[in-house]
């Protein structure tokens, strides 16, 4: 399943992974795959995320050498792992037991990895880069992802938009 994710998409698997294990939980959520976007600081998400909230510059900055394209997103939409942390325990806590080492993916989380495939071939790519991710679980309507960044005043469609805007720049390497 996992053939086509860049080294950064692989890296957020893990660390949706890690998030869930830290917050007992034994399932990984569309929460926890947003929280793992957004600790890839370098990439689209948090360029996106930082752009919507209006508490970073617009994304015109150069990607850094690991900076994912969610990440940066996500980051120009002004939201961090701090902020999204906290909407994600007020939205679903934290577990009460202990966690077993396996940690299976839910339906919706499935179906949002599903999706961003999806989304990779929509824009001719080739790879499923973190970018993708982040347009995968912004498919879904009745995630917990969503209704996350929705408590913190971020729509799906202006996540959307930022994520395109931010492939845009990138590409072309214009500013607004």
């Amino acid at each position: 399943m996992f053939e086509r994710f860049t080294g950064q998409s692989r890296r957020v698997i893990v660390r949706s992974q890690e998030e869930a294990w830290e917050l007992g939980h034994d399932r990984i959520g569309t929460e926890h795959l947003l929280l793992g976007l957004l600790q890839e600081r370098e990439g689209l998400l948090a360029r996106v995320l930082g752009a919507l909230r209006g508490r970073a510059e617009t994304g015109h900055r150069p990607l850094g050498r690991r900076e994912s394209v969610a990440a940066r997103a996500l980051g120009d939409l002004g939201l961090d792992r701090g902020t999204v942390l906290a909407g994600v325990v007020e939205a679903v806590g934290r577990g009460a037991g202990s966690v077993p080492r396996h940690v299976p993916f839910t339906l919706r989380t499935e179906k949002a990895l599903e999706q961003s495939l999806h989304e990779a071939i929509g824009l001719g790519h080739g790879h499923i880069g973190t970018e993708h991710l982040l347009l995968g679980l912004l498919h879904g309507s009745h995630n917990t992802a969503v209704s996350v960044l929705r408590g913190l005043g971020v729509s799906q469609e202006e996540a959307r938009r930022q994520v395109h805007h931010t492939l845009d720049v990138l590409a072309t390497g214009t500013r607004e």
